[in-house]
C-alpha cells in the first residue's frame, strides 16, 4: 500500500506540473494518430499485395528513418527540444495530410507510400526527442519514472484508441478519413508543445559538425556496456513488434477470417492491455529493480504471441494480444528510464536517436522476415518462433540486468546526498546521474585539512557525513554539515582557494573534478544562477583581504 500511495502521488505530481503535462498530452495525441495511420496503411498495403506487401511497406517506412535518426537527433542537443518536437509534429501532419490528398484524388499508391516514409521519419524523430525532453523537466528519478509511466499509459491508450477508431472508420469509410484524423492529432500535438518553456541547456555548449556529433551519440551507446545491453534488448523487442505488425494482419485475414475490422480489433486489444498494464506499472515508481523488470517484460511481451497459434480462435488471439499490451506498458518504463540514468544529458537526445534508429531498423527487419517465416513454417509456426525470441533473451541476460540494478542502488545513495545540495539539486536527472557516476568518495579523520587557502582549485566537494570547518585568518567562519557544499568559488572564478577547509570531525565528502562540475553546473541557467548566488553568499561571510571579483 505504501508503494501504491507513492506511485499515485508521483503521477499526480506529473499532472500538476504544466510543462510535464503538456509534454505528455502532446505525446498522447501524436501516438494515437500514428497508431491509426499504421492500421490504415497496413490495410492499403495488404490489398495491394498481401502479407509480402505489408512487410515491404513497413521496411521501406522504417529504413530511411533508421539511417537518419542518429544525425537528426543531434539537432535536439543543439536547440530547445520542445521547439524541435513542435516542428516535427507539424511536418508529420503535413506529410499525412498529403497522403490523404493522394488517396482522395485516386493517385498512385507509390505516392502514398513515399509520403508515409516522410511521416514516419518525422515520428521516429519525435519519440527520441520527447524521451530526451522528459528528463530535463524532471527533478528526481522517481519523477522521471512517473513521467515514463504516464507516457506508457498514454502509449496504451493511443494503441487502443488509434486502431479502434481506425477499425470503426474502415467499417464506414476508407483510409483517407483515417489519415485526416492523424494529421489533425499531429497539429494538436504541435500546438500543445509550443506552450512548454524548458530550462535550455547551455551556456557553454561547443558546436561541432553534425557528423562529429552523430558519432558522439553512437560512441556513447557502444562504449557503455550497460547502455549497450538496454538498447540491444529494446532492439530485440522491436524486431518482434515489427513481425507482429505483419502477423496481426495475416492472422485477421487468413487464420481468423475477420477481415479489415479484425485488424483494427486485434491491434486495439494490444492497446487495451497496455492501458490496464499501465495502471499496475505505476507501482514501479521508486523501484530499484528496473533491470529485473525489463527481463520480466520481455517474457510477457513475447510468450503470448507463441500461444496464439496453439488454438487459433478470435477470443484467444484478443486475450493474448492484450497480454502483449501489458508487457508493452511494462517494458517502456525501464527502456526509457534506464538510458536517462546511464547517459549524459549533453548526448541524451542522440543516445535516444541511436535507440530509435535501431528500433526503426528492427521493426522493418521484423516486418520483412515475418512473411518469409510464414512461407517456411506457416502462420502458426511463425507465431511460435517469433513469440519465443524475447523469453530467450530474458533468460540469457537476467544476471547482467540484476547486476545493473545493484550498481544503480549504490548510485541512489550518492544521488540522495547531491540532491540536498542547493545548486546541484536543481539539475535534471541525466546530468545529476552523470555527476554521481563521477564522484570520488573521500574519508578524512578529524582535524585533517581538505585544502589550504591559496591552493589551486581543482575540485568541488559535498559533505556526506560529519562536519567540516571553513577557516579564514585563523578563525572558523563557517561550519558545514551533510548536504553542504564547498569549493565552488575557486572553480567559478578561476581563483586560488579563498579559505582553508578542514575536518571538524571524522568527515566523508564526495569530490567532483573541476571540469565535471563546471560542465554540469554552468550548463543550465538556473544552476548557473544558483552557483554564483552561493559563491556570493560565502564571500559575504568571509572575503580574503585584497580579493576582487
Amino acid at each position: 500500500m505504501r508503494r501504491l500511495a507513492q506511485s499515485l502521488a508521483a503521477v499526480r505530481e506529473v499532472v500538476r506540473q504544466p510543462a510535464l503535462r503538456r509534454a505528455e498530452v502532446a505525446f498522447g495525441a501524436a501516438w494515437t494518430g500514428e497508431c491509426a495511420f499504421t492500421v490504415g496503411l497496413g490495410v492499403i498495403a495488404f490489398r495491394d499485395g498481401g502479407a509480402a506487401a505489408v512487410g515491404l511497406v513497413s521496411l521501406l517506412r522504417m529504413l530511411p528513418p533508421a539511417l537518419a535518426s542518429p544525425s537528426l537527433t543531434a539537432l535536439a542537443d543543439r536547440m530547445r527540444r520542445e521547439r524541435l518536437l513542435a516542428a516535427v509534429s507539424a511536418i508529420h501532419a503535413t506529410a499525412v495530410a498529403g497522403a490523404a490528398g493522394v488517396l482522395a484524388l485516386g493517385g498512385p499508391a507509390v505516392g502514398v507510400y513515399a509520403l508515409a516514409v516522410l511521416a514516419t521519419m518525422a515520428f521516429i524523430l519525435f519519440r527520441p526527442v520527447h524521451s530526451a525532453l522528459l528528463p530535463t523537466l524532471c527533478a528526481t528519478v522517481p519523477q522521471l519514472t512517473s513521467a515514463n509511466v504516464a507516457r506508457g499509459l498514454l502509449d496504451g491508450l493511443g494503441a487502443l484508441l488509434g486502431p479502434g477508431v481506425a477499425g470503426i472508420v474502415l467499417a464506414v469509410s476508407d483510409a483517407t478519413a483515417i489519415f485526416g484524423i492523424t494529421a489533425a492529432l499531429s497539429l494538436i500535438a504541435a500546438a500543445v508543445l509550443l506552450g512548454i518553456r524548458s530550462d535550455a541547456r547551455a551556456v557553454h555548449t561547443p558546436r561541432r559538425s553534425l557528423l562529429h556529433e552523430t558519432a558522439e551519440g553512437i560512441r556513447a551507446v557502444v562504449a557503455n556496456p550497460d547502455l549497450r545491453l538496454v538498447v540491444g534488448l529494446g532492439g530485440a523487442q522491436t524486431f518482434v513488434r515489427g513481425a507482429l505488425s505483419v502477423l496481426t494482419v495475416v492472422v485477421a485475414f487468413e487464420l481468423l477470417a475477420t477481415g479489415d475490422s479484425g485488424v483494427g480489433a486485434l491491434s486495439a486489444s494490444v492497446g487495451a492491455g497496455g492501458v490496464v498494464g499501465s495502471l499496475g506499472v505505476s507501482l514501479l515508481v521508486g523501484s530499484r529493480h528496473l533491470g529485473a523488470w525489463l527481463a520480466v517484460a520481455l517474457v510477457v511481451w513475447g510468450a503470448p504471441i507463441a500461444l496464439i497459434g496453439v488454438v487459433p480462435t478470435e477470443a484467444l488471439a484478443l486475450a493474448m494480444l492484450a497480454l502483449v499490451g501489458l508487457g508493452n506498458a511494462l517494458i517502456d518504463v525501464p527502456l526509457y528510464t534506464l538510458p536517462a540514468r546511464l547517459a549524459e544529458d549533453a548526448v541524451l537526445a542522440r543516445v535516444f536517436g541511436v535507440f530509435e534508429s535501431l528500433v526503426a531498423l528492427c521493426v522493418g527487419l521484423g516486418a520483412i522476415v515475418a512473411p518469409a517465416l510464414i512461407g517456411l513454417v506457416g502462420v502458426r509456426g511463425a507465431l511460435a518462433v517469433v513469440g519465443l525470441i524475447l523469453p530467450s533473451f530474458a533468460l540469457t541476460t537476467w544476471r547482467r540486468l540484476v547486476a545493473l540494478d545493484r550498481r544503480l542502488v549504490v548510485r541512489d545513495e550518492e544521488l540522495a546526498v547531491l540532491r540536498h545540495t542547493a545548486m546541484l539539486g536543481l539539475l535534471p536527472v541525466p546530468t545529476i546521474e552523470h555527476l554521481a557516476s563521477r564522484l570520488r568518495k573521500r574519508r578524512l579523520p578529524a582535524r585533517t585539512t581538505v585544502f589550504e587557502e591559496g591552493d589551486r582549485g581543482d575540485a568541488f566537494y559535498v559533505v556526506a557525513e560529519g562536519r567540516a570547518e571553513v577557516v579564514g585568518d585563523g578563525v572558523v567562519v563557517r561550519t558545514l554539515g551533510p548536504g553542504d557544499a564547498f569549493g565552488e568559488i575557486a572553480l567559478l572564478y578561476d581563483l586560488p582557494r579563498t579559505a582553508t577547509v578542514r575536518a571538524g570531525t571524522d568527515l566523508t565528502v564526495f569530490e567532483l573534478g573541476r571540469d565535471t562540475f563546471l560542465a554540469a553546473v554552468t550548463g543550465y541557467r538556473t544552476t548557473t544562477d544558483a552557483a554564483y548566488a552561493a559563491a556570493a553568499s560565502h564571500l559575504a561571510n568571509y572575503r580574503p583581504p585584497g580579493l576582487t571579483i
